[in-house]
C-alpha cells in the first residue's frame, strides 16, 4: 500500500500551484485547515466510511459543514477528494499545503522542547541563530516536557539537536553498555 504521503502530495502540490497562482495562499491554507478539522471528527469519519452515502450526497454534507467558509474552487477541490475518495486525507494534504507555503515564503518552523520555561531573551537568541543558519524567518513552537530534565531539543526540519540533559544520560548509557 502507497504510504499517505505518497498519496496526498500531488493533491497539496496542486491546491498549492492554484493558491500561488491566485494570490490566494492564506485563504487556502484556512480552508483546508477547515477541511482537515471536520474530516478528522469521529463523527464525520463514520459518515465518509458509509457506504449508505453517494459521493453526491456526502459533497452536499460536506459543503453545508463548512458553511460559506469555501470558494468556489474550495467546493471543487472537496468534489475532486470525493471522488478520488481521498477526502479522510484533508488533514495530511493541509500539512503537505503549510509545508510548501513555509518554503514559498521563506519561514521555517522550528519546534523546541524543553524541561523549564524559556524566557523572551533565550527564545529570541534561539530564533536568531537559526535565522541566520538557515537564512529564513524562523516560526518557533515551545512546548515543555519536564521529562528532560534539563536543556532543550530543537527540531528545524530533518535536523535535530538534542541537548537535554535526557538526551545525554541515554548516551552515557549507550557508551558504558558497550
Amino acid at each position: 500500500m502507497l504510504e499517505k504521503a505518497t498519496i496526498t502530495r500531488p493533491y497539496a502540490e496542486a491546491a498549492f500551484a492554484y493558491a500561488l497562482e491566485e494570490k490566494q495562499l492564506s485563504d487556502w491554507s484556512a480552508m483546508l485547515k477547515l477541511l482537515g478539522m471536520i474530516v478528522c471528527d469521529d463523527s464525520m469519519q463514520r459518515v465518509i466510511s458509509s457506504p449508505k452515502l453517494s459521493a453526491e450526497e456526502l459533497y452536499n454534507f460536506i459543503i453545508d459543514v463548512c458553511g460559506d467558509k469555501l470558494s468556489q474552487a474550495g467546493k471543487n477541490f472537496v468534489k475532486i477528494l470525493i471522488d478520488a475518495r481521498r477526502i479522510n486525507l484533508a488533514a495530511e494534504i493541509s500539512v503537505i499545503f503549510e509545508q510548501k507555503r513555509s518554503a514559498a515564503e521563506g519561514v521555517s518552523e522550528v519546534n523546541v522542547i524543553t524541561a523549564y520555561p524559556l524566557d523572551e531573551s533565550q527564545i529570541k537568541m534561539i530564533t536568531e541563530s537559526l535565522g541566520k543558519r538557515t537564512g529564513n524567518k524562523i516560526d518557533i513552537n515551545i512546548k515543555e516536557d519536564k521529562d528532560l530534565i534539563g536543556g532543550v531539543i530543537i527540531r528545524a526540519g530533518d535536523s535535530v539537536v538534542d541537548a537535554s540533559l535526557r538526551g545525554r544520560l541515554k548516551e552515557l548509557n549507550n557508551i558504558i553498555a558497550q
